[in-house]
């Protein structure tokens, strides 16, 4: 029984060009105890794999989080064979608003401590008492009120290319980062404040609303499904957009445009720029703001040193890799001495 994906990238995506069929992105969350997250996961992998769904799937104790690519013609298969899990049925699916046929190129279903990195000790607080879901008009109107403090929950590299209007946005590499920054920072108001927060897809809310009111304030709100959700009602009940710039999605599309404005700038030049890249180099493969300028001069690296590196043949390249360990790179995405215009 294959458990594991034999592709390659490069196979998946011949396979996806020949096949020239439409595939559907989205993406799904929920909060349940599974009692062995292994066998649910070779579940999924195996039932996935058999309807050519793609993508990256975390399954722990505490849940699902899914981002996936579906082929669009077994979509209903795909959303039946969800709704006959108890804890999935009726599970509200943030369709993406941009659709790219190679968002995802592999399956990776993985078993983890968690399914989002929080940090947090779930048994210390009632992690069921969470904030107010509001939808997207009443997100507007919560954002209006003077008493509202609204914060991204997401990071720096998100919220650069995108972000609400007068939101607080953390400067913080990870969600954990950002939970005890932002209780300090609204330690004087938790009483007195709308603490209204807004996520990607709204799984870092379901968290963050529960431990905030675990640590005391009073009026909790998120946005329900997330900026994907807020952006599709907007368009369909014709409200307005408060949303300025990209929304930031994890998949080889990296962004979604929400409105026209760009408010991010070039990390080597700091002319007007939103595209997120990674670094051509493999060795370094650092995630940046790049202009198509600069990505012709610099060949789509982010250093002239990496530039040398990536000049090399693959074989070279690879030796050079050996046994060196770049994570601090990877994984602090858009810091880098080496990017002068990095905010």
């Amino acid at each position: 029984m294959q458990l594991y994906n034999k592709l390659s990238a490069k196979e998946r995506e011949a396979l996806i060009e020949e096949a020239g069929e439409d595939r559907l992105t989205l993406s799904f969350y929920a909060y349940a105890k599974i009692g062995n997250p292994k066998l649910f996961r070779d579940h999924l992998f195996v039932a996935w794999n058999s309807m050519d769904v793609l993508g990256r799937i975390y399954v722990a104790h505490e849940g699902i989080n899914a981002q996936l690519s579906v082929p669009a013609k077994r979509f209903n298969e795909f959303k039946e064979f969800i709704d006959n899990i108890y804890f999935l049925e009726g599970c509200r699916l943030n369709i993406a608003i941009e659709q790219d046929s190679k968002s995802f190129l592999k399956l990776k279903v993985k078993v983890r401590d968690k399914i989002v990195a929080d940090g947090l000790n779930d048994a210390s607080f009632d992690v069921t008492n969470k904030g107010i879901h509001v939808d997207a008009a009443t997100f507007n109107q919560l954002l209006d009120d003077p008493n509202t403090v609204c914060v991204d929950m997401r990071n720096h590299y998100e919220s650069e290319i995108g972000h609400f209007q007068g939101a607080v946005t953390p400067d913080v590499d990870t969600f954990r980062d950002s939970l005890p920054i932002i209780e300090k920072d609204l330690e004087e108001h938790k009483e007195d404040k709308n603490l209204l927060m807004y996520c990607t897809g709204g799984i870092r809310c379901e968290k963050a609303s529960a431990y905030y009111k675990h640590r005391g304030f009073q009026n909790v709100y998120q946005l329900e499904g997330g900026i994907i959700e807020y952006a599709r009602q907007v368009k369909n009940q014709q409200l307005e957009n408060k949303f300025i710039g990209k929304n930031f999605v994890f998949d080889h599309r990296r962004s979604e445009r929400i409105s026209d404005d760009v408010i991010a700038h070039c990390h080597q030049c700091g002319k007007a720029c939103d595209t997120h890249v990674n670094c051509a180099n493999e060795a370094c493969h650092l995630l940046f703001i790049q202009c198509e300028e600069c990505a012709m001069e610099m060949n789509n690296c982010c250093s002239e040193d990496c530039m040398k590196v990536n000049a090399l043949p693959y074989e070279e390249q690879k030796e050079l890799r050996k046994g060196k360990r770049n994570s601090n790179k990877i994984f602090k995405k858009g810091r880098s001495e080496v990017l002068k215009y990095k905010s």
